[in-house]
């Protein structure tokens, strides 16, 4: 690992970037965000894991947990004893799925999305952080219409609830979100449901309201967001409504990729590859209802990720093929984003803050 600067201070103002190191990425990079400007300071980074292109922290924010986008997928434990230098629990645990893009952590397990087989692992976490071999590989079955992209299931994100209870799960191939229920026990998933989305759509990322009722289920092939009413007691995901995330007559050919919501619920952000762009709706009070506010640049090419700042007042777009992650000003009466800056991260696939 290469360190470019001093320890970072309080919590929030670090960083972590994932990005595709068989396209040249440094791995893992750590940085710092300036907290009054959101501006990026590069500390270092290291390679240790091949291909991290989702990360996610321990409850604790004292591990770091990494997915390897690999045929044969993997996911990697880093303690954070020193944040700015994240150093491996242990070797790279198989998920036993092909080329995992996305994972997410709740107390007992870390979740994998396997785009490549359509399934979903659970691995459990250890005492210290470290992981254990899958304990459970849920695979789903079904296909879509779109030759090139739905010829099988494509699992593309994992998200547990904020209840803790259910475990939902965004398939691109099969146009579905499959909802698993989460034993309060051992903390294992059993298939719970599968909501079918509109055919076509290609259900990729999800992201919950602050209520926890609702659900916005971004789909890649439409490109629209689909709005579910969300019930944790019974893990019922009942589809109300379809939003295209850009203007009429847009053509560009366009693949969403993360969807964001502001923390009192009066806004989303969607990152938008090949119109390279950031779309803005406002939801109303219910959340039921999207309109599109603005589209902006989103300050590079191919924004793979969107981030939120824990503080709500920056956004950060990892732009994997510009090879940078760029950060926005956010007005907190339009919600409409104003680019701030652009610091270079070569492949870069995502950004989260500890």
């Amino acid at each position: 690992m290469t360190v470019d600067g001093g320890r970072a201070g309080q919590r929030g103002r670090l960083a972590y970037i994932g990005s595709y190191t068989a396209a040249g990425g440094r791995g893992i990079t750590v940085a710092e965000a300036d907290p009054g400007t959101g501006a990026l300071k590069l500390l270092g980074a290291t390679d240790a894991v091949a291909n991290p292109s989702f990360l996610a922290l321990s409850p604790g924010a004292d591990v770091l947990y990494a997915v390897s986008e690999t045929d044969e997928g993997a996911v990697s434990a880093l303690s954070l004893a020193d944040p700015v230098r994240p150093a491996p629990l242990g070797e790279p645990v198989p998920v036993r799925g092909d080329a995992p893009t996305h994972l997410a952590v709740t107390g007992t397990h870390v979740f994998t999305a396997n785009y490549g087989s359509g399934s979903v692992s659970a691995l459990p976490v250890r005492r210290g952080g470290g992981l254990g071999a899958p304990a459970a590989v849920l695979a789903h079955r079904g296909s879509g219409p779109v030759a090139d992209r739905q010829k099988a299931p494509h699992a593309h994100a994992v998200l547990p609830d904020p209840s803790g209870r259910m475990l939902l799960a965004a398939d691109l191939g099969t146009d579905s979100v499959w909802t698993y229920a989460l034993d309060p026990v051992t903390g294992l998933p059993r298939l719970h449901g599968e909501t079918r989305l509109r055919s076509g759509t290609g259900p990729r990322h999800l992201a919950f309201a602050p209520r926890a009722d609702r659900v916005y289920v971004l789909n890649e092939l439409a490109p629209s967001v689909t709005v579910c009413r969300w019930s944790s007691a019974d893990g019922l995901l009942e589809p109300l409504g379809e939003t295209r995330v850009l203007p009429p007559g847009e053509g560009v050919p366009t693949y969403p990729s993360e969807p964001v919501v502001s923390a009192d619920g009066r806004f989303l952000w969607v990152a938008n590859r090949g119109h390279d762009s950031i779309s803005v709706l406002a939801l109303d009070a219910a959340g039921d209802v999207l309109g599109l506010r603005d589209v902006v640049g989103c300050g590079g090419v191919w924004p793979r990720d969107l981030t939120l700042h824990p503080s709500g007042r920056h956004l950060y777009a990892a732009n994997e093929r510009s090879g940078d992650v760029s950060w926005f000003a956010v007005d907190p009466d339009t919600g409409i984003p104003a680019l701030a800056g652009t610091v270079a991260v070569p492949a870069a696939s995502c950004v989260i803050f500890n």
